[in-house]
């Protein structure tokens, strides 16, 4: 009978900030804003808040205004 508190054979899942599709982790392209650049952390051990991106045309296409808006949220005063 296996480990039911073990986490082995758990494969993270995240979410694609465009597309909103849920797939595993090493699926898709890790970045980060660092003074409202792009940065992508393709080996994800840049320890600072991260989105994920599916390695897709038409999601890679559609990042940049995604961003903007990431921005603004994050940037957001309050006015």
């Amino acid at each position: 009978m296996p480990n039911r508190s073990s986490n082995a054979g758990h494969i993270p899942q995240r979410t694609c900030v465009v597309c909103r599709r849920k797939t595993d982790k090493k699926k898709l392209m890790k970045f980060v804003l660092l003074e409202s650049e792009i940065v992508f952390d393709l080996n994800h051990d840049v320890e600072k808040r991260g989105y994920y991106v599916c390695d897709d045309n038409n999601c890679l296409q559609k990042l940049e205004k995604k961003v903007k808006k990431i921005l603004r949220s994050r940037f957001d005063d309050g006015r």
